[in-house]
């Protein structure tokens, strides 16, 4: 298959390259509403200039099978949600037409390369289109798949007999998240307030701003065909369930968390922000990048075999940490082949009693962490050992938590060159609780 775009300048070593074609929603100076469009090199494709410019003769044999009014207006909406209902045989059929346009010396190329006008209409530089959340989030569920994570942070409270609760290797453990408060890359972040217990002697919170903020590198799931109340989603089925994927730091403030999470879970300590990178990689982007997960000895309960042991991906990951100063420090590396669970998996527990996920709704991996040392760990809890080392800077700084103008940066991404498929930057910086 070409690599090759026609688009002027394109970067064939881009991780928005012809492989990828990942989805998002833009607003332009000329065209404030909000509207579907694709990343490609550095240039995005306004896909309603697309679709509303092209008569329906032409756009039936590049997206042959669609119901194609019914896709025009799916790609005119302010979120993504209907498009992913479509399902993933539409969601098939229209990358690769996407493709089959951009690609250099194919029979669609003239369609759109050779129409100055459409071009000037559709074809725009990534510089010119503001980013939104890609998905209205319904509801949002956090779990806790990633196992050198979940066994590091148990070796720290509770040593290494039971560094994992009995259930663990059983279910995919998880809870409910807060959907409100999921943000877009370059959203600021407020540093949270909230009860904090500063000596453990006499059990007399303070209320008062976290000193303890942290991060957690996770992959989000986006839902694209919902389930009935009442109807489990087989975990064979789970796939056609899926829209696609985002990186996702979970920020958490360790010290509100600590005193309030017993008896019920997290609550106040991860409510307040979580930020997602805007493009939407689709799930078939990602198919040649499967790989086994970590093995799970323990016997599963029949809904939850896959029947397959590739069922994660092998995505590179990265954690960068910008001072106020403007100095940064790639302080984390890792992949997200590093999961117990895979997202059909989470699916089948998550529906098993008859919960019903809807589309657009968000499921978090939980930190991904590698099972070497500092460097792969997901979060700054595990990289500073539970606040008792300092993280080294550049410019001659440390951190054991976040401070006051501290930006962080995920990235992720996987193939080689001319066929790379990332997800572009998810990035998030602290204020004070008292300004933004």
């Amino acid at each position: 298959m070409a690599t090759e775009s026609w688009i002027p300048n394109y970067d064939t070593n881009s991780e928005f390259s012809l492989a990828n074609i990942p989805f998002g929603i833009i607003t332009t100076r000329d065209d404030p509403a909000p509207r579907a469009a694709i990343a490609i090199g550095s240039s995005v494709l306004d896909l309603k200039a697309l679709t509303t410019s092209l008569d329906l003769d032409k756009l039936t044999k590049v997206f042959p099978g669609v119901d194609i009014p019914k896709l025009a207006d799916t790609l005119a909406q302010p979120t993504l949600n209907a498009f992913a209902q479509l399902g993933r045989p539409v969601h098939r059929v229209v990358r690769k037409g996407i493709q089959d346009l951009l690609r250099k010396d194919t029979p669609f190329q003239p369609i759109l390369g050779e129409n100055e006008d459409l071009k000037s209409k559709a074809l725009l530089h990534q510089r010119d289109a503001r980013m939104h959340l890609p998905m209205a989030i319904g509801d949002y569920t956090d779990f806790y798949a990633g196992y050198h994570h979940a066994y590091a942070v148990g070796v720290m409270f509770r040593g290494p007999e039971n560094a994992l609760q009995p259930n663990y290797t059983h279910l995919p453990v998880g809870y409910h998240g807060r959907a409100s408060s999921i943000v877009v890359s370059g959203t600021p972040i407020r540093r949270p307030v909230g009860q904090i217990l500063l000596d453990p002697a006499t059990k007399q919170p303070v209320t008062e701003p976290s000193r303890k903020l942290d991060i957690e590198l996770e992959l989000g799931c986006f839902i694209a065909k919902p389930n009935d109340i009442g109807e489990a989603v087989s975990v064979k089925d789970a796939e056609e369930h899926i829209f696609g994927y985002v990186l996702l730091n979970d920020w958490s403030a360790r010290d509100i968390q600590t005193w309030e999470y017993v008896p019920l879970g997290p609550f106040n300590g991860k409510n307040f922000a979580s930020t997602i990178s805007p493009w939407v990689v689709l799930a078939d982007a990602l198919e040649p990048f499967r790989t086994n997960a970590i093995e799970n000895k323990t016997e599963l309960q029949g809904y939850l075999k896959e029947g397959r042991d590739d069922s994660v991906f092998d995505i590179k990951l990265e954690v960068d940490l910008t001072t106020a100063e403007g100095d940064t420090t790639t302080i984390g590396r890792t992949s997200s082949k590093h999961l117990m669970w895979s997202f059909p998996q989470m699916i089948a527990h998550h529906t098993l009693g008859g919960c019903p996920l809807r589309s657009g709704d968000l499921l978090g991996s939980g930190t991904i962490s590698g099972p070497g040392g500092v460097g792969e760990r997901g979060s700054l809890l595990e990289m500073n050992e539970g606040g008792k080392k300092e993280i080294l800077l550049y410019g001659m700084d440390a951190r054991t938590f976040l401070k006051d103008g501290d930006t962080v940066t995920l990235r992720g991404s996987c193939g080689e060159a001319g066929q790379k498929v990332g997800f572009g930057s998810c990035v998030g910086r602290i204020y004070s609780a008292a300004q933004r």
